[in-house]
């Protein structure tokens, strides 16, 4: 693999649970697979992210918001682990980033340490664009 096919980023513009543990899936996914991973978190995404809030969001799309209970019940019955215990566990392999969106966060007037620490940065949209060129870019 060539420096830009080792690449795969993440636009997370979603807090939803649903869509917040599918970009952890494929970040892990990716991880694992040795890809070099950044979650670029704007919007409702890194609102998702702020201290404690994964420990009492429950929120599901609109599309699929009907399933939220029975989801949570299934994922509770088998013992299925938090995105944010997943997203700690693929970072431990040393490849993975989670950013925050600066404009988000003076829009929001958010601080870094406002979010949980798997949180390593802000940066800007321009700076993201160009760490993500050449590789794989999914928005969520």
């Amino acid at each position: 693999m060539d420096e830009t096919t080792d690449r795969f980023s993440i636009v997370l513009f979603s807090g939803t649970v649903d869509k917040i543990m599918a970009a952890v899936t494929m970040a892990t996914g990716a991880a694992a697979m040795q890809k070099d991973v950044t979650v670029f978190l704007t919007f409702w995404g890194l609102i998702g992210f702020r201290k404690d809030d994964w420990k009492t969001n429950r929120r599901f799309s609109k599309d699929f918001e009907d399933y939220a209970g029975p989801a949570f019940e299934m994922m509770q019955a088998r013992q299925v682990p938090s995105w944010m215990a997943t997203l700690k566990d693929a970072m431990e392999l040393g490849n993975l980033k989670v950013k925050a969106c600066g404009m988000t966060m003076d829009l929001f007037n958010i601080h870094l340490e406002d979010l949980e620490p798997v949180v390593s940065e802000v940066t800007g949209v321009a700076s993201f664009i160009k760490e993500a060129e050449g590789g794989q870019i999914i928005f969520i």
